[in-house]
């Protein structure tokens, strides 16, 4: 019997991967169809698998859950995406709701919690964890509006090089992954640090850290 609601999995994490794989799996009428490792696979694997719904992390090496999410929702709005996130900054839930995340849970909830936000995900319904529903109230209640969102600054190609460069990736390395000449990566890196006003690589990171691309772990 074909489950009811057909899941994709995209964390960096095995164990973490593997523990959601395994919880999902037990739900009556869920079905873990795969699973992705960076957004870049899980961009792949939603083209081919059409999911349901994409669990999706944010911190992730080579494409980042938001970006990856974008470009799922924008190529495939029928995979709905669920975003489960140790973060939880308005930056963050602001940008998810922006691209048209479906769902935002933290990772330190609940099981129950989990299912109930992917059936109400599965049914086209909108579900916020507690956490980033308080975060979002709060925000209301000020009296300034929402500042632009820094990561709108840049194009999806410029944040996409712009991870790669803060993750320490070499210029040669940054043209394999997205398959462009190196010198195309360096007209881009060139453009990224005039349009920025940063003009050193310590910079870029930096900034790539303030707008949520990679995190200060890494």
């Amino acid at each position: 019997m074909t489950a009811d609601i057909r899941v994709l999995v995209a964390d960096d994490h095995k164990l973490v991967r593997a523990g959601m794989i395994s919880l999902l799996n037990k739900l009556t009428g869920v079905e873990v169809i795969g699973e992705a490792d960076n957004g870049r696979m899980a961009i792949d694997l939603v083209g081919k698998l059409h999911p349901d719904i994409v669990l999706m992390d944010i911190a992730m090496s080579g494409m980042n859950g938001l970006d990856a999410a974008e470009r799922i929702i924008r190529k495939h709005p029928e995979s709905r995406v669920l975003i489960l996130s140790m973060h939880s900054t308005r930056e963050y839930v602001a940008e998810a709701l922006r691209i048209g995340v479906m769902g935002y849970l933290i990772k330190d909830a609940a099981a129950s919690e989990l299912e109930v936000a992917i059936r109400a995900v599965a049914r086209g319904e909108r579900y916020l964890s507690s956490v980033v529903s308080t975060v979002l109230v709060d925000r209301l209640r000020e009296l300034t509006p929402w500042k632009e969102d820094a990561r709108q600054a840049l194009t999806p190609r410029q944040r996409e090089i712009l991870q790669l460069i803060a993750e320490g990736r070499s210029t040669k390395e940054i043209a394999g992954i997205i398959n462009v000449a190196v010198k195309t990566v360096e007209t881009h890196r060139t453009q990224l640090m005039e349009r920025l006003g940063i003009h050193d690589v310590a910079g870029l990171v930096r900034y790539a850290i303030r707008i949520g691309l990679v995190s200060p772990e890494r």
